[in-house]
């Protein structure tokens, strides 16, 4: 069982061949996201990926591994600090800042941080609110 405190870390690269994907799965084909000589006229000065699509990351973790299978979502705060960038490496760390026992409910905080250039600097600030019968009190 969870408990307040415990927290999970890993990194991740989204690629700009899925940030493609997305956009033709999605139908938001942006050219910020996927023409990169339109991302240069910008401040970017290339291609960023979709903030919607790197909740994904977070998704994906709660369901299949922090808190795990048969987790589901009650809701997500996403606050985005920085753009993120295809082909680029991030570490995403997710800690249990609250269990509302008895009704295994886990407040997460969400968290991405640019670790490829050394900065360590935070991209993506960001709460969760799930639940799980088997993994929360």
């Amino acid at each position: 069982m969870l408990q307040v405190g415990d927290t999970y870390e890993t990194d991740f690269i989204i690629t700009q061949n899925q940030v493609n994907a997305f956009a033709e799965l999605s139908g938001d084909k942006n050219p910020l996201h996927i023409n990169a000589d339109f991302a240069a006229t910008t401040n970017f000065k290339s291609p960023i990926v979709h903030g919607i699509f790197t909740s994904a990351i977070i998704s994906k973790i709660l369901g299949m591994e922090f808190p795990g299978p048969g987790t589901f979502y009650l809701s997500q705060k996403l606050d985005f600090k920085r753009a993120i960038y295809p082909d680029k490496r991030y570490t995403v760390k997710l800690e249990i800042k609250e269990i509302r026992e008895g009704k295994h409910i886990a407040i997460i905080s969400t968290q991405y941080f640019e670790t490829e250039t050394g900065r360590n600097r935070i991209v993506l600030d960001g709460e969760a609110e799930v639940k799980n019968l088997e993994q929360i009190p």
